[in-house]
């Protein structure tokens, strides 16, 4: 009995000490650990919709940060407000052997506003929290649960990124092992979409008779970072799911597509919103009197509601999704995206001009709607699109200064849901080409024998650069001149004269007009004159090589360049260094720079271009080497010798 009893002990102790040390650093797979910084062991995601108004999300997590550079990724983040709520958290941190040393709960969070100072309401906040260990490699344990009142939007699985509002933080974790679960009632019916799942979804019944939607992964290893990458990776795995029925914090609906789901948007959230004060309809109808073209009757109430309003942001409840009545805005002379995109579309309706209200993801990177899968997580902004019969017009209606009909490159190119009485459009916002996206300068500087530079350069700015200067634009001259500084890389530049204009018409133009002197800027060594050809657009940085690249390579915007500078040398002096003629040719791009010298007058003329588009990765290598030898034409040096 003795016996059976002491291995009965033993047994016990094994299986303790063998569930104490499952997060041993040295269990990690060492296939894992290439460009891993840290390493999810376990992690469980699961969505339980029990009612229409009670989902119930629960997350379970332990990842093992192998060094410094793992931090961020290891960090909790928990955003909640009045309509999601915490109802449990807690966590033990172990260290690299798997033993635990640390346990924390809720109270060791920090819990600030997750709004910005933009924001006049909000009711968002974040917990956040990382533990104080400083000896690598450690791991973390945590697991958390929320209860979300509506079910019209779910959050979508990403098992190789820790943060989907962080796209940094997707690279440099690996994935042992991660699972999500959606769970739901027989009648509760959904779609599913997708992403570089590498096995399919498992559906099952449990033993309540709830649908069960289960996807697994296993082993998967860090993402890095890869240059000129696709704004979603090759190997960015994930997966969202859109309810067939809802209900929106008290507003109920259904959808499948985004026909449906545009026409809910309109009706539910949009229609009721536009009405504005008699007094101000009969204003509008005055202000556009006698102006018979409805473009510039549009023209001209964007130009008012600029003139009357300022941006700020809205994120309460319902407020996220539906804007402010057009009425308030009318009164207060102020909105978010939604209720300045309503506002100036209930002005628009008042002197007879249809128009879509539209749903865009906002940002450099040119992301549309996923044209075969509706669903109201997609979008992040709205914008105002005038559907005039051959000449379709789009306005971004947060800025006081952006002129009437430009986008910029924050919401051009790109599918956007419009939300008509009829029901959602799939729209096109206008692509600003290669040859839209231009940056003009022509400069003439004078050479003095002592090396100074003196003279005018003019530089123009098309299409999305159009706004390259808007932040300067505002500026005190004070703060102008820094500015032009670091832009233009003339060492002892003193600025004389800077002027900017902006020509706020159809195809709108910035013009930057800049006086200017350098001392030094030549300088004699060993008998010759040095100076640089290019000082005004140099390209220095070189993107790394990549080894054993994973990613096609994606250029997501083109543009053109183009510089002439005509400099007059010192008198007496001619050439001594070969004329410079560079001329590269590629799928993805193009450039020359070319230098003639006629008596005393040396021109330089540049011109670069990069296409836009999807390239095989195989492509990449081919560009650095085409980058560095424009850095390598661009720091050109002029080499002059007395005659």
């Amino acid at each position: 009995m003795k016996p059976l009893l002491i291995a009965a002990c033993l047994f016990f102790i094994f299986l303790d000490s063998r569930a104490q040390n499952i997060y041993d650093a040295s269990l990690i797979p060492k296939e894992l650990t290439p460009y891993a910084s840290a390493v999810v062991r376990d992690a469980e995601t699961t969505i339980e919709v029990k009612d229409m108004d009670n989902v119930i999300y629960h997350v379970k997590k332990a990842i093992t940060v192998l060094n410094h550079n793992g931090d961020d990724l290891a960090r909790i983040v928990i955003f909640y407000n009045k309509n999601i709520t915490i109802r449990s958290v807690k966590g033990v941190g172990y260290n690299e052997y798997g033993k635990p040393i640390v346990k924390f709960g809720e109270h060791d969070f920090l819990d600030e506003s997750a709004v910005g100072e933009e924001n006049l309401f909000g009711d968002e906040r974040v917990k956040h929290f990382i533990p104080s260990i400083t000896q690598y490699p450690y791991t973390i344990e945590y697991e958390y649960e929320l209860r979300d009142r509506q079910s019209l939007t779910f959050k979508p699985w990403e098992p190789n990124s820790n943060d989907p509002w962080r796209p940094d933080l997707k690279y440099g974790l690996a994935v042992q092992n991660s699972s999500f679960n959606f769970i739901c009632d027989p009648d509760f019916n959904i779609r599913y979409k997708e992403a570089n799942v590498p096995e399919k979804v498992i559906c099952s019944t449990n033993h309540e008779g709830k649908k069960v939607y289960t996807w697994q992964v296993k082993n998967l290893k860090a993402l890095r970072y890869e240059p000129f990458s696709p704004f979603i990776a090759a190997n960015e795995i994930s997966v969202r799911i859109a309810p067939e029925k809802f209900s929106y914090y008290g507003i109920n609906g259904s959808f499948n597509n985004w026909q449906q789901l545009g026409k809910w948007e309109y009706d539910k959230l949009i229609k009721d919103q536009e009405t504005v004060p008699p007094a101000t309809v009969q204003y509008v109808k005055e202000l556009t009197a006698g102006i018979s073209d409805p473009k510039l009757k549009a023209k001209k109430i964007y130009e008012y509601m600029q003139q009357k309003t300022h941006y700020i942001s809205v994120q309460v409840g319902i407020g996220g999704f539906r804007p402010f009545p057009a009425s308030e805005v009318d009164l207060n002379g102020y909105g978010d995206c939604k209720a300045l995109v309503n506002y100036t579309k209930t002005l628009l309706a008042a002197v007879g001009i249809d128009s879509y209200y539209c749903v865009v993801e906002a940002g450099s990177p040119k992301v549309s709607l996923q044209h075969d899968f509706a669903s109201m997580d997609q979008g992040d902004h709205i914008i105002l699109c005038l559907p005039l019969k051959n000449d379709t017009t789009w306005m971004e209606c947060t800025s006081q200064r952006i002129p009437f009909g430009f986008l910029g490159d924050f919401t051009d190119d790109r599918l956007v849901l419009a939300c008509t009485p009829e029901g959602g459009k799939l729209l096109h916002t206008p692509k600003y080409t290669i040859d839209n996206n231009l940056e003009k300068r022509t400069a003439n500087f004078t050479i003095s024998e002592s090396g100074e530079l003196d003279g005018k350069m003019e530089t123009v700015f098309r299409g999305v650069d159009y706004e390259d200067r808007e932040s300067e634009i505002g500026d005190s001259r004070a703060e102008q001149e820094k500015g032009v500084k670091k832009t233009y890389p003339i060492n002892n530049m003193v600025v004389k004269k800077l002027v900017y204009k902006q020509d706020k018409g159809s195809s709108p133009v910035t013009t930057e007009d800049i006086s200017l002197s350098a001392g030094e800027y030549g300088a004699l060594v060993n008998g010759k004159f040095y100076f640089s050809i290019n000082s005004v657009d140099r390209r220095i940085s070189v993107p790394p090589r990549v080894r054993n690249r994973v990613n096609p390579v994606r250029i997501n915007r083109g543009y053109t360049d183009e510089d002439e500078i005509t400099y007059t040398i010192p008198k007496g002096y001619h050439l001594s260094s070969d004329l410079l003629d560079v001329k590269l040719d590629k799928p993805f791009g193009n450039y020359t720079a070319t230098m003639t010298l006629n008596g005393d007058q040396l021109v330089y003329k540049r011109k670069f271009q990069i296409r836009d588009g999807m390239y095989n990765k195989d492509v990449y290598d081919d560009m650095i080497d085409f980058f560095q030898a424009i850095a390598d034409a661009d720091t050109y040096n002029v080499a002059l010798v007395k005659n």
